[in-house]
């Protein structure tokens, strides 16, 4: 059994783009949040997630293997295992609880194979809850063309729907429908821009209980349990023509230039951007810029208080499939000038 003062242990998870970032954002900006861990995981060589969530907590750890799956299960209960030490030895503030925000192509199997089955953590954090994001917009398509999707839909005890307010009532209905089918144990919550849904909605589970799981649930968990360990992080966790990369730009941009670009991508290769997160320096501007867009849709940009250290370059993150970064490099060379200095 474990012990009741184990420390509670949250995975928030959800397909790229879906809105995890934004939503634990808004959660660690409410009261009943304060006494939050947060570990974050991020595909790619440049992190931008923990950035947007540190203008809210400073408690924040990063899982530096790029995707919380396979082998990288390690890395997680060897996290958890530090923060309880920094935290006993006064290194850290006292938290109450543990949230763990997912990449968006993780496989949520082998980590509640980690959380549920290591015996490292018995005793001292326990796997409490699992809420997963669902786009209103894109949800339905990703759900059918995404493993990913489909299993972090079906493992979560709390499924929270985004973007309400940009989606169209009969297709969120009909996304409702769908994932009460898939999960009907799961809460359903709705979430848009400055309405999203108190802590207590989200966290406020007893346990994670695979016994009440689906059967497909229970096979994946059973699966990671007897294979788990032997496997390495190769490409068939993910589709192969799924790809992450980074650009680097050294020069301030023109905000217009960077919208153009931006448009220019999304409307010609959008089915093949699955992610895109950008930090811009805009020429003229003194704090940095929040670039995302997913798929055909750009999202509105946010500005950061300040940079988070002196390194003043814009940074993009993609996440893609079957488009290659040498072809993202010659449209922004096409849009905002040849001069660039790419890295």
């Amino acid at each position: 059994m474990t012990a009741p003062s184990a420390f509670p242990v949250y995975v928030l998870t959800g397909f790229l783009g879906s809105g995890k970032t934004t939503l634990l954002a808004s959660l660690l900006a409410h009261p009943g949040m304060g006494e939050t861990a947060v570990v974050i995981n991020e595909l790619g060589e440049v992190a931008l997630d923990h950035l947007l969530v540190r203008e809210v907590t400073e408690e924040v750890m990063l899982l530096g293997s790029g995707c919380v799956c396979c082998t990288v299960r390690d890395d997680l209960v060897s996290t958890l295992q530090e923060l309880g030490a920094l935290r006993e030895a006064g290194s850290i503030p006292a938290f109450s609880r543990v949230v763990v925000e997912t990449t968006g192509l993780a496989d949520p199997a082998p980590i509640v194979q980690a959380l549920l089955g290591t015996g490292r953590l018995r005793g001292a954090f326990r796997l409490t809850g699992i809420v997963a994001t669902v786009d209103a917009v894109l949800g339905a398509r990703e759900l059918d063309e995404h493993s990913e999707a489909l299993k972090q839909a079906a493992i979560a005890d709390c499924l929270v729907i985004t973007k309400m307010d940009a989606a169209p009532p009969d297709a969120a209905a009909r996304l409702r429908a769908r994932l009460g089918t898939l999960n009907p144990g799961a809460a359903l919550v709705e979430s848009a821009p400055g309405a999203f849904p108190a802590p207590e909605r989200l966290f406020g589970a007893a346990g994670f209980h695979l016994d009440a799981k689906p059967e497909a649930v229970k096979r994946w968990i059973r699966d990671e349990a007897a294979h788990g360990d032997t496997r390495t992080h190769d490409a068939h966790r993910h589709d192969e023509r799924v790809g992450t990369f980074a650009i680097r730009i050294a020069e301030p941009l023109k905000w217009a230039s960077v919208l153009e670009w931006l448009e220019l991508l999304l409307a010609a290769r959008g089915e093949s951007v699955l992610r895109v997160k950008g930090l811009i320096n805009v020429a003229g501007r003194a704090k940095p810029t929040v670039l995302q867009g997913v798929q055909h849709i750009v999202y509105p940009p946010a500005e950061l208080a300040a940079w988070p250290d002196a390194d003043r370059s814009t940074r993009l993150v993609f996440v893609t499939r079957d488009l290659t970064r040498s072809a993202v490099e010659t449209s922004l060379r096409q849009v905002l000038g040849t001069a660039l200095t790419l890295s």
